[in-house]
């Protein structure tokens, strides 16, 4: 498919960070936008494609980008058959690690696990990027510095997002050091900061934290109605981590596998609304799991929680309308963030959290509780 800005470009407002005011938000990805799952595995496999044919006879290993570009990369990784591993800002206990930083982001941080790259950097031939935006290419050119003083051997690069918004400037630094780009759509940021600074921002903003048993802004009989028990719990073995090293058609089989249980263990029925939702880096899953359901039948939806804190606001162009304020499922003293929740026939909530607190959860099934009953909440393990 033939992608256009109007396709994937939504102008948001970032919500304190003076490094870069606005946040582009893409309608498509599943991310931040509630969207039809097939559609956004569609548009990975459309970027996927612009490198078909491109690197014959080279091993390829892609990487994709927390949070956001962790489902890109993986179907873009499932769709040319090669070797997978994103970056991520959890803690994975005894490993090494490669760090760099994210400039312009609110969680900046960014890591590979080093012992995966130490054990597949021999057989790797070209190592190529997966974001979802590059804007200046920074952070890229950040890890590619790294990798080359670490291992101190010939690789070739190259970077593949759905969104460049390279200036001439950054370009240029690209070609001189032979780094190939492929793209879906080319950019131009430079009246982005104005667009986001004309909005209200004056949309609904809801904490889903509980404090001393009191909620503001929220009538007594609804907090009884909400935080009563979670739902079950449904475990299912055979997760991959694609925070390590993973073969890209092995992860897509054992995803494959975990969306056939969540459809029998939840009971999901033809004709149902349903809506997945993924938590923070932990996306495709959730994703291929949605196209699944989709497939029986079902009208289906897919996002995923963020550390993403962006404004919202009431004008109906502007993306994103109400925010539930979270804690995460990974660590219950930093916050996340779940936006325009609606109501559905059904929920799946999707996670690899060890849920080793339980308080991340139930300010999910808080938020969700607000318009939905039927939550059904999965942990792969």
């Amino acid at each position: 498919m033939n992608y256009q800005q109007k396709d994937l470009v939504r102008i948001a407002k970032r919500e304190n960070n003076t490094k870069r005011g606005y946040l582009v938000v893409d309608p498509l990805q599943g991310k931040h936008v509630p969207v039809e799952p097939s559609k956004a595995l569609n548009l990975f496999k459309s970027l996927a494609e612009k490198l078909q044919g491109k690197y014959e006879g080279e091993r390829l290993l892609l990487i994709g980008f927390a949070e956001t570009a962790t489902a890109i990369g993986a179907q873009a990784a499932i769709t040319l058959g090669t070797k997978y591993i994103q970056t991520t800002r959890e803690v994975i206990p005894d490993v090494s690690y490669l760090f760099f930083s994210e400039a312009h982001s609110h969680a900046t941080e960014q890591k590979l696990v080093k012992d995966d790259i130490d054990r597949v950097i021999n057989e790797t031939d070209r190592i190529v990027f997966v974001e979802d935006e590059v804007t200046t290419g920074n952070t890229i050119m950040n890890i590619i510095r790294i990798i080359r003083r670490e291992y101190q051997r010939k690789i070739k690069f190259a970077v593949a997002s759905l969104l460049n918004g390279m200036t001439e400037e950054y370009l240029k630094i690209y070609r001189e050091e032979e780094i190939e780009l492929h793209y879906l759509v080319k950019t131009d940021h430079s009246g982005y900061s104005a667009i986001a600074e004309k909005y209200h921002c004056d949309g609904l903003s809801i904490r889903a934290i509980q404090e001393d048993h009191t909620q503001e802004k929220l009538a007594v009989s609804i907090q009884d109605k909400i935080w009563n028990e979670l739902p079950h719990i449904i475990s299912i073995p055979g997760w991959m981590n694609a925070r390590r090293f993973v073969d890209a058609k092995q992860y897509e089989t054992a995803c494959k596998k975990l969306a056939e249980t969540v459809i029998a263990e939840t009971s999901v029925k033809q004709g149902e609304r349903v809506l997945v939702i993924g938590t923070e880096e932990f996306m495709y899953p959730a994703l291929l799991t949605g196209q699944e359901i989709e497939k029986i039948g079902c009208d289906v939806r897919c996002h995923s929680t963020t550390r993403s804190p962006i404004a919202v606001s009431t004008e109906e162009e502007y993306p994103l309308h109400c925010r539930y304020e979270l804690c995460s499922l990974y660590d219950p003293e930093r916050k996340t963030f779940i936006y325009d929740l609606e109501n559905y026939d059904r929920v799946i909530v999707m996670t690899d959290s060890a849920l080793a607190s339980l308080k991340g959860l139930e300010t999910l099934i808080y938020a969700l509780r607000m318009k939905n009953e039927n939550i059904s909440v999965i942990r792969w393990y």
